[in-house]
């Protein structure tokens, strides 16, 4: 187990390297001059002198080859300095810090409800086959899985927000400072966060488990008399979430990828909003931060998966 977390961990290293070269030059490719288009949009610089403008450039060390600009990122990323932020004149840490929280609490919440959800639909629909709950389960993961998230917050906003006035459309606050108003804002964002990602484990559970539940040893399971709940719960279910397991890392780089979307849709102030805006302004100490923060959680969600296979399937062995 130890040589196969090593090996990973290295292969996650290796992934994270490219990771920032993909985004540091794709963000240099980019047409226009970040300093330009902040000044273009800042009052205080509106007549800021070519001098004054190169200046700038040696502050933000724009004025530097491109290959020492990406050596000194990546040795302030390991030093926990991830640069400042020419848009908003602030550290790109601090800017990470206050929006952090927001895009975890809305996706955390958003990848409890799927999977749980998800899991739940998958089984009965598995254990129901052919009647009404498979026939009502798998229609609505195929509608999960092909309808577009933004669209989906669009509507919900025009619906639920506009028209009955039942949910505050845009906006976020903390649980800690108004529970009752944050759990309403927080339902039109989660749900359209998590109908994917719920759709496709319902799909995938509903498959494992009509595989599972063909084997002998639950054939076997029924001829002794057992209850249905006893074969499900203590035979059936535990081997049919091993292909489960798998794709809920997906969910979670699915997640992930749609909180920039959606953050944008209803105005939440947290890591996806950011990074649009940063991606607008060409931001290039923020955009490579959020997206290096986005790689880094979707790497450790793998390792855990590929880590508990062992715990779910004994006959699993790392080498």
């Amino acid at each position: 187990m130890t040589t196969y977390i090593v090996r990973r961990l290295m292969q996650a290293l290796f992934v994270l390297i490219m990771v920032t070269l993909v985004i540091f030059f794709a963000m240099r490719l980019l047409p226009g001059d970040p300093l330009v288009i902040y000044i273009g949009q800042s009052q205080q610089f509106s007549s800021l002198s070519e001098e004054g403008l190169e200046k700038l450039r040696h502050q933000f060390g724009l004025d530097k080859p491109i290959m020492i600009q990406y050596a000194n990122w990546i040795y302030g990323v390991v030093r926990g300095d991830f640069g400042n932020s020419i848009f908003y004149t602030q550290p790109v840490g601090r800017l990470i810090l206050e929006r952090y929280p927001v895009t975890i609490h809305l996706g955390l919440l958003a990848f409890i409800l799927s999977t749980i959800l998800g899991i739940l639909a998958g089984l009965l629909a598995a254990i129901r086959r052919g009647k009404w709950a498979d026939r009502v389960v798998t229609p609505l993961t195929y509608i999960g899985i092909t309808v577009p998230i933004f669209w989906l917050g669009i509507l919900m906003i025009y619906t639920f927000g506009l028209k009955l006035n039942w949910l505050p459309i845009i906006g976020y606050t903390s649980p800690l400072d108004d529970f009752w108003l944050s759990t309403k804002q927080a339902i039109m964002p989660v749900t359209c966060l998590s109908v994917g990602a719920l759709a496709a484990t319902a799909r995938q559970m509903r498959s494992s488990m009509l595989e599972v539940i063909r084997q002998d040893y639950i054939r076997t399971a029924w001829s002794k008399g057992l209850r249905e709940r006893l074969i499900i719960v203590r035979h059936a279910l535990k081997n049919s979430l091993i292909p489960v397991i798998t794709v809920l890392g997906l969910h979670l780089g699915w997640i992930l990828g749609g909180s920039v979307i959606i953050e944008t849709v209803f105005s939440i102030p947290g890591i996806g909003y950011l990074m649009v805006t940063s991606i607008f302004s060409q931001d290039y100490a923020v955009v490579q931060s959020c997206t290096l923060i986005f790689a880094v959680m979707i790497i450790f969600a793998n390792l855990i998966v590929d880590i508990s296979y062992g715990w779910l399937d004994p006959r699993i062995k790392y080498g």
